[in-house]
């Protein structure tokens, strides 16, 4: 049972925005301790209310007893007389635990193998006897408040003397018997509940739970979770004066509070070299009452993650600059969806409030992220891959926006409907039916990209199953969060070690055609940079139509009649002409992809017209190709373009809108000289031209092979 109230709750109890903002931080978010210490506030305005000891207590803990019967009970202790005495009539209450009874029962659990919780009340294991519950009943007054901490706080409070006289109560001789002989009238049997005590300080007044009876019982409470803030670990006493990091006073700061996302933690001495866990207060310095409220950000905090590529992934929402009473009912309705909706990434959750929300979307620029990809190497060592408070809603949705746009495109057209150069060829790639990368759809792209698949399917995979600081995924996939570029030449190089490592299951033409996609997208987001050779490969491609249109008209008309080639020429063409890193000033890229294109094209004649099984991207796969080799595999390739020209008894040859080009660009190359593409770049534009010409074939083509035929045979006669 969630404790979170609906947000129309949450927002009807507080109303009132003075109320509210008095509960918020007076600054705006700058850090993620700032964020944590934001969702750990609403967390406990949520659950436990606004009360000076709300942050520390638990309910969540218990909510499994809600309306229980037989889950609540209570030592009745009479502290109106000279001595403390059980309750002469029912030493022992039972009754049912409730949310009512929150606040009242003031329940701080602590998660320990052996001890007890830091509050006065505890809870039970599962399912115990009634022998059982009586002897954490007695530990209350025996373990509880003879606790050394629980009575160095008493001392400090006016109404210590009551946590004296439940340990003095503890040492009576026969307290145990009569404490079971009440939990034997009152129990039918075996119990899970909260233990706790319930006493009467007026001889004519009421057995009062601890939050109801004296504040010392919250006082003694705080003074043992505090012990627990600076003794953990390798700590004896991490305590020092110093500014609270998040509020900014000065005063008492603990050193080895817990961190909800695993960032700071006191034992990963490797990550703070010289780290001296008693002096971590000075590093890491927030208050007490800070470190609690961050912890009870955990709830927040992991519905925020996704796992993924041997990482979570954090994507945590929130408003830039100061938090206002709206933004906080907003923040809340975003966080509470979060934690109940298992099936939507943070990305695609945000997404979908902003944009049926109007109000969100005219404030969409103040609406960040903050993102990190954590990995767990060992038990509670972490290891944090790069993080960036500014990430944004935009970034994401624009670029599942552009990936859509070229998806739609004459480059891809899927589902039709894209303004192709020519109705009867295919678009430039293909888009295979059943890979989500290829779905023209906005928020079927957008969690693709929000879960990591979208770079998991194109980029190189890590050696092994765990994640590491150099697995490029990872960083792309927080630096596209972030809208931050990422690099043309790595890119391209995760590509190609990609398509290297699929070569064993034949060519990848749909790899190949999924990485182009999102470069082209990557390009027209600007989330792709370059330096020098790179410059042009940023650049995106054009994807609108007007230039088609001019160019189309300015094409000359074929002089051999091919109206296939024709259309051939055409695509070629605007294909050429619309991408940057294709274009004439770029020949050594050129001339590799003009290569893989007519290896592509004659590969598709020969599975299709010959039905051959070994084909010429066989005899050439990517890895064989170097700027060494180029030439001589150039040479080969147009040896057998031609021979399969001539037994078609054609005039010219085959594909000669490639072979044109092909042998018009070559001779611009200086391999023994000045070549400069990195082979890299070379072999993704190969694959590239391969998977463009293997896309090319149309069932016309044979109609072309015979007219060029009958061509050749009139000039023959």
């Amino acid at each position: 049972m969630s404790l979170l109230p609906e947000p129309r709750e949450f927002r009807e109890e507080y109303e009132d925005d003075e109320k509210l903002a008095a509960e918020l931080p007076n600054r705006p978010i700058t850090s993620l301790r700032d964020l944590q210490y934001v969702y750990g506030r609403l967390y406990t305005l949520a659950t436990a209310g606004g009360g000076e000891y709300a942050a520390y207590l638990t309910p969540e803990q218990s909510t499994d007893l809600f309306d229980e019967p037989e889950s609540l009970l209570s030592l009745r202790v009479d502290l109106s007389g000279e001595e403390p005495t059980l309750d002469s009539d029912q030493p022992v209450a039972v009754e049912r635990y409730g949310k009512e009874k929150v606040e009242a029962v003031a329940h701080a659990w602590f998660n320990a193998a052996a001890g007890f919780d830091h509050s006065v009340t505890h809870r039970t294991g599962k399912n115990k006897e009634p022998e059982k519950v009586s002897e954490y009943l007695h530990e209350r007054l025996t373990a509880w408040a003879a606790d050394e901490v629980i009575r160095d706080a008493a001392l400090d409070h006016e109404d210590g003397w009551i946590v004296e006289a439940l340990a003095a109560l503890g040492e009576q001789e026969g307290l145990r018997d009569r404490i079971e002989a009440g939990v034997g009238e009152q129990l039918d049997g075996k119990t899970t509940a909260l233990t706790t005590v319930a006493v009467k300080l007026e001889p004519d007044g009421e057995y009062r739970l601890p939050g109801e009876a004296s504040p010392v019982f919250n006082e003694a409470m705080r003074a043992r979770k505090r012990s627990k803030l600076v003794s953990k670990g390798e700590a004896t006493n991490s305590v020092g004066e110093a500014t609270d990091l998040v509020t900014g006073q000065r005063g008492p700061t603990v050193g080895t509070a817990e961190d909800p996302l695993n960032y700071f933690l006191g034992k990963q001495l490797e990550k703070f070299p010289g780290f001296d866990p008693d002096e971590a207060w000075r590093t890491h310095p927030v208050s007490e009452d800070v470190a609690v409220t961050l912890m009870n950000a955990s709830t927040f905090v992991d519905a925020c993650d996704y796992y993924t590529m041997g990482a979570n992934v954090y994507y945590l929402p929130y408003f830039f600059g100061r938090l206002g009473p709206d933004d906080a009912r907003d923040l809340y309705q975003l966080l509470y969806d979060l934690v109940h909706e298992d099936d939507m990434t943070p990305v695609e959750s945000a997404y979908r409030s902003y944009r049926n929300a109007p109000r969100l979307r005219e404030i969409g620029e103040r609406f960040r992220f903050y993102v990190a990809a954590v990995m767990e190497h060992q038990t509670k060592r972490f290891d944090v891959f790069g993080d960036s408070m500014d990430g944004t809603l935009f970034s994401p949705v624009e670029l599942a926006r552009a990936h859509e746009r070229v998806l739609r495109s004459w480059l891809y057209d899927a589902e039709g409907g894209a303004d192709l150069p020519d109705p009867r060829l295919r678009a430039a790639f293909p888009t295979p039916d059943n890979w989500d990368v290829f779905v023209p759809d906005e928020n079927a792209l957008l969690g693709t990209l929000a879960t990591g698949w979208y770079f998991e399917q194109t980029f190189d995979a890590a050696d092994d199953d765990d994640a590491s600081a150099d697995d490029y995924r990872i960083r792309a996939l927080v630096a596209v969060l972030s809208g931050e570029p990422l690099d043309a030449e790595t890119v391209l190089a995760e590509y190609v070690d990609r398509l290297l490592n699929d070569e064993s299951e034949g060519f990848p033409g749909f790899r190949v055609a999924a990485q182009y996609a999102q470069l082209c997208a990557l390009a027209t987001e600007g989330l792709l940079t370059g330096r020098d050779a790179y410059t042009a490969v940023a650049e995106p491609p054009q994807l609108t139509d007007e230039q088609s249109t001019t160019m189309q008209q300015d094409t000359p008309a074929r002089a051999d009649g091919g109206n296939v080639a024709a259309a051939r020429e055409t695509k070629l063409e605007q294909f050429l002409e619309r991408t940057p890193a294709l274009s004439e000033d770029q020949p050594e890229r050129r001339g590799s992809f003009l290569l893989g294109a007519l290896v592509g094209q004659v590969t598709g004649y020969q599975q299709v017209s010959e039905g051959r099984s070994t084909t010429l991207i066989d005899q050439y796969p990517i890895k064989a190709v170097t700027e060494s080799k180029l030439k001589r595999l150039a040479s080969d390739v147009l040896d057998k373009n031609v021979v399969y020209s001539r037994e078609n008894n054609m005039a010219g040859t085959m594909y000669r809108e490639v072979v044109d080009r092909l042998v018009t660009t070559l001779p611009r190359i200086d391999i023994d000289g000045d070549w400069t593409l990195d082979t890299t770049d070379l072999r993704f534009y190969y694959s590239l031209g391969v998977a463009y010409g293997m896309n090319n074939w149309a069932s016309s083509d044979d109609d072309e092979q015979a007219d060029d035929r009958s061509a050749a045979e009139e000039e023959d006669a």
